[in-house]
């Protein structure tokens, strides 16, 4: 369930809007009445993947990525 808040009220009491959309509320701002902006709770992060066994050395899911076909032709010698 959210709440419509006006964006007086949500500038003035910003800092508790926030601890509230932390617990999961989902908090709607209007302005003259009028639904403009929403604040919700974010996903958290994928967990990121370790490689090898050296600490700190981590991918994200951007390494799977296609690689750019300027790159592609760099490794393969074309230019």
């Amino acid at each position: 369930m959210s709440e419509t808040v006006n964006v007086y009220e949500a500038k003035t009491h910003l800092s508790k809007l926030i601890e509230r959309v932390e617990a999961g509320e989902e908090i709607v701002l209007a302005r003259a009445g009028k639904p403009c902006a929403r604040l919700v709770p974010l996903a958290p992060a994928p967990p990121r993947k370790r490689v090898g066994l050296l600490p700190g050395l981590e991918i994200g899911p951007e390494f799977f990525e296609p690689l750019p076909e300027d790159e592609i032709d760099a490794w393969e010698g074309c230019s």
